[in-house]
């Protein structure tokens, strides 16, 4: 399928870059800071991290006392984070959400830079199921691209929305071959508020210059919601 597809472009992408040595030594996202304090104010202790990678941000997550399940297409990524945290290698699984037992949900979902990948439909998709996965009452924290970036690496536009949101195809650089969308805040708001879920921490945008400052911004919407019970 298209999506498979898709898919096996993602993970051999992905592990190139890690294994290349992506995120080894970066430092984790502000953003960690906000989902344990939501954590400890909702008394949620453990939870599910979609997309852990090597552990960037996985790693402060669970030295916060979160006790997280950590969950990543990358094998690579996996394989150096179970290095990292050999005590936790029970807790890491490679895959996507269908390698999760079915009906399996958390107090607590965080997704970080990976509700993106694939077009619009695809990515409104993997949201819904991600949020399949939030206990009633629980949270569900996102980071995700935002409209406002200045795109890096050739692309091609592939799709926009009249709410502001749009797709591009990668045609050079690390991603080359993948789709990525780029969110409206609005679609993100409206998408949640669907599925039945409250702002806990207000969609706010995240603007970060990147490493040349003539290649411009990347922006990130970052939120938490509580799903009502």
């Amino acid at each position: 399928s298209e999506r498979c597809m898709v898919d096996q472009v993602a993970v051999r992408a992905w592990d190139a870059e890690y294994a290349a040595g992506r995120y080894v030594d970066d430092p984790p996202v502000g953003f960690v800071d906000d989902i344990v304090a939501a954590a400890k104010d909702a008394g949620a202790d453990r939870g599910l991290y979609i997309g852990c990678g090597n552990g960037r941000n996985y790693i402060p997550l669970t030295e916060a006392g979160l006790d997280l399940t950590g969950l990543d297409i990358s094998a690579t990524a996996i394989a150096q984070l179970a290095r990292r945290l050999p005590g936790r290698r029970d807790r890491l699984v490679t895959g996507d959400l269908s390698g999760l037992p079915d009906g399996q949900r958390f107090p607590l979902v965080a997704a970080i830079q990976v509700m993106q990948h694939g077009t619009r439909a695809q990515a409104h998709s993997l949201l819904a199921q991600s949020l399949d996965r939030v206990a009633a009452g629980g949270l569900y924290a996102i980071r995700v691209n935002a409209v406002g970036t200045d795109v890096h690496h050739g692309h091609e536009v592939t799709e926009r929305d009249a709410d502001g949101s749009y797709s591009v195809r990668y045609t050079q650089g690390p991603k080359a071959g993948m789709t990525v969308h780029f969110w409206a805040a609005r679609e993100l708001d409206t998408a949640m508020s669907a599925a039945g879920f409250d702002p806990v921490l207000a969609l706010r945008p995240q603007a970060t210059w990147r490493q040349a400052r003539n290649q411009g911004l990347w922006v990130q919407w970052e939120g938490i919601y509580r799903r009502v019970p």
